[in-house]
């Protein structure tokens, strides 16, 4: 009789257990009984594990049939987007509303990656060059974290500890992430060492909240966590002429080499950590100076 074969990425990984919860209730009572399963949504991140021999799971619970993962709704004056929505949905679905996070989704990988990665997988894993992580932190997101405890919410920010750690107990899944409408412009920009499919060097995203007269700017791929630059975001509040001047390169380059004093990059094989410093007072000096733009063109029309 002919054996039944092990799906390709898996061949040779060591995994012994597929588990498959067609529920989020079930999915967490699977993760409190067996928390060595690791969590699959699309899997872009964690195939790349397997296949490299790098991970070798006990078990793997994949969520794909967890119909509550991939919704999203309205939520007060944003949104709450399941964790397992994947980004080409949020780019079609609810990008508008969004667009920093949606200029984000655009850059992650290919289109298939698209189709398969999510915003639950960004924070699940906790790499600090997540495309999704930045835009989040900048607009002040929170993830929303269940088990059979019951749920809570924190910051993105305060949810991302280091590189690939986060505040996930070892019985927790991430429920859905809450983002608030954009409230002004929003940019996100990235450096990589191609212009597609590629794993960021440096990335900045920035938005305005018009109303409160506010700016809020994140850097990611140049510390340890994406994180927010308080004294940047200080300056540019008081600097801007909020009824609607003209940006001077002087404005935009402080509010760059603020940013960049608060990164804590490193040298590896993608880049140098001056050269991550430098991208990064780039990236948000141009940003600054878009959604400034922008917000003019909106007060002088």
């Amino acid at each position: 009789m002919r054996r039944a074969s092990r799906p390709p990425g898996l061949r040779g990984s060591g995994v012994a257990r597929f588990l498959r919860p067609g529920s989020l209730a079930e999915a967490c009572e699977i993760r409190a009984a067996q928390p060595e399963a690791v969590p699959l949504a699309g899997g872009t991140d964690l195939m790349v594990q397997l296949n490299s021999r790098r991970e070798r799971p006990a078990a793997l619970l994949d969520l794909g049939r967890v119909a509550e993962l991939t919704q999203w709704s309205r939520d007060g004056d944003g949104f709450r987007i399941g964790a397992g929505v994947p980004f080409t949905r949020i780019i079609d679905e609810i990008g508008e509303q969004l667009p920093a996070l949606t200029a984000a989704a655009r850059t992650v990988g290919s289109a298939q990656i698209r189709n398969r990665g999510t915003l639950g997988g960004n924070l699940g894993t906790g790499s600090p060059a997540g495309d999704g992580l930045p835009p989040l932190v900048a607009t002040g997101g929170e993830v929303e974290l269940v088990s059979v405890r019951g749920s809570r919410t924190v910051s993105v920010e305060e949810f991302c500890t280091g590189p690939k750690t986060t505040l996930l107990a070892p019985d927790e899944l991430v429920a859905a992430v809450r983002v608030p409408a954009a409230r002004g412009p929003q940019r996100f920009a990235k450096v990589g060492t191609r212009n597609a499919m590629v794993i960021a060097i440096a990335a900045v995203a920035t938005a305005l909240d018009v109303g409160n007269r506010a700016v809020r700017v994140a850097f990611g791929a140049a510390g340890p966590r994406p994180a927010r630059a308080r004294a940047a975001e200080e300056f540019a509040v008081a600097a801007l002429d909020w009824d609607g001047g003209v940006i001077g390169p002087e404005v935009a380059n402080r509010f760059g080499a603020l940013v960049a004093e608060a990164c804590t990059p490193i040298d590896d094989v993608r880049a140098s950590a001056a050269y991550r410093r430098r991208a990064v007072a780039v990236l948000a000096a141009r940003s600054l100076s878009w959604t400034w733009n922008e917000y003019r063109r909106g007060t002088c029309a």
